[in-house]
């Protein structure tokens, strides 16, 4: 078997899976080298599904909103999949002045770069989501966001892409990139070496450690997340839900379950030796914050839930670039729990980065250089 191809990419979940499949349409030959035996095991089907702008930073909202406008509606049909993309808008909501304050600065740095997203008062929220409690006061409201399933879409990609050739190699963890002649030629696994011109390093967290084989550092940390998902309930609402201070957010599936994720505090102190166990802690944390906002929600039953990695940058955007002192090399990593919504546009992009040396949404500010000390 030729172990030689024009890209190679580390990393099997969505972003690996959608650049591979650009990147495949444009005629490359594509390698996915994937550590564990499984595709997609990571943050990929482990997210709560967003497909949002809004609340995001303005150095990754013009990918989102390229994407929710060029290839979410149409995803489900390019795939041969249900990817399930509904798009009835997103209420980040709050309860009080501070939360307030917190997505008035985030809608104003929004409508700046021509998001369609504004504030609204209880009153709007309920005429909107007639379950949310008294207890939520103001709220930004984006009607262009909307949720997907992170199964569906990441096979998707993974299926479509194994029709145009990409080949795809479980268990095989890459644990060296080697440069030849100052090139970036070759990537090391424990039972081969395969070659080729370009490499995308997009493993998560694992990226930094790889990386580092050629003297690159990307500051990340794991950070552990958990979600929880509902037996079927009636019909409520389509929205995708958020709140101001991030600690849950949600959706109603088109099944009827719910599926909710959110945050303890205690994540940095996971007790698990390495390994993303879902806790008693952050179930119950999470089921709190829901009846807070959801009262009619308070005998839900959980079927199950999930923790899994995501890999936060220090200023809390991923780093998509080429690398200038190791030609051939480029990454996609630290998203930061934001790619799955921005996974079909960045997979886009970083392929005709690789492919044609630009992209169509400028992505500059993402560069890995951007961490660089103080003067």
């Amino acid at each position: 078997m030729a172990k030689q191809t024009d890209v190679i990419i580390i990393g099997g979940g969505i972003i690996g899976n959608a650049t591979a499949y650009y990147l495949a349409k444009k005629s490359a030959s594509v390698t996915v080298l994937e550590a564990s035996k499984d595709i997609g095991i990571g943050g990929s089907s482990r997210n709560g599904g967003g497909v949002r702008q809004s609340g995001r930073d303005t150095r990754e909202l013009p990918l989102a909103m390229w994407g929710i406008k060029n290839l979410w509606p149409g995803l489900s049909e390019e795939l041969g999949v249900d990817v399930e993309y509904t798009q009835k808008g997103n209420l980040r909501l709050g309860k009080t002045e501070a939360h307030k304050a917190i997505l008035q600065g985030l809608t104003d740095k929004a409508v700046a770069c021509g998001l369609d997203v504004r504030m609204i008062d209880g009153d709007e929220i309920r005429a909107i989501n007639p379950f949310l409690s008294d207890e939520v006061s103001c709220a930004s409201w984006c009607p262009t966001d909307g949720h997907a399933n992170p199964l569906t879409a990441t096979l998707g990609y993974y299926k479509k892409a194994r029709e145009l050739g990409v080949r795809f190699i479980t268990e095989s963890p890459a644990i060296e990139l080697r440069k030849i002649k100052g090139v970036l030629r070759q990537v090391i696994t424990p039972n081969a070496i395969y070659e080729a011109d370009k490499v995308l390093v997009a493993a998560g967290y694992d990226s930094r450690k790889l990386l580092a084989t050629v003297g690159i550092d990307i500051p990340m940390i794991p950070m552990k997340m958990e979600c929880l998902i509902t037996e079927a309930e009636p019909p409520m609402f389509l929205q995708m839900l958020g709140t101001a201070e991030a600690d849950f957010y949600g959706h109603q599936t088109k099944h009827g379950s719910f599926v909710f994720g959110g945050s303890s505090g205690f994540e940095p102190y996971n007790k698990d030796n390495g390994t993303p166990i879902s806790s008693s802690i952050g179930a119950s944390c999470t089921c709190r914050g829901i009846m807070k906002y959801f009262p009619a929600l308070e005998s839900a039953k959980i079927v199950r839930a999930w923790a899994g990695w995501l890999d936060e940058c220090a200023d809390k955007v991923p780093v998509i670039s080429p690398v200038e002192e190791v030609p051939g090399l480029y990454i996609a990593c630290a998203f930061t729990g934001h790619g799955f919504g921005i996974a079909p546009a960045a997979g886009y992009n970083i392929a005709e980065m690789i492919a044609d040396g630009h992209s169509t949404i400028d992505l500059s500010a993402l560069r890995y250089d951007r961490f660089k000390p103080k003067q």
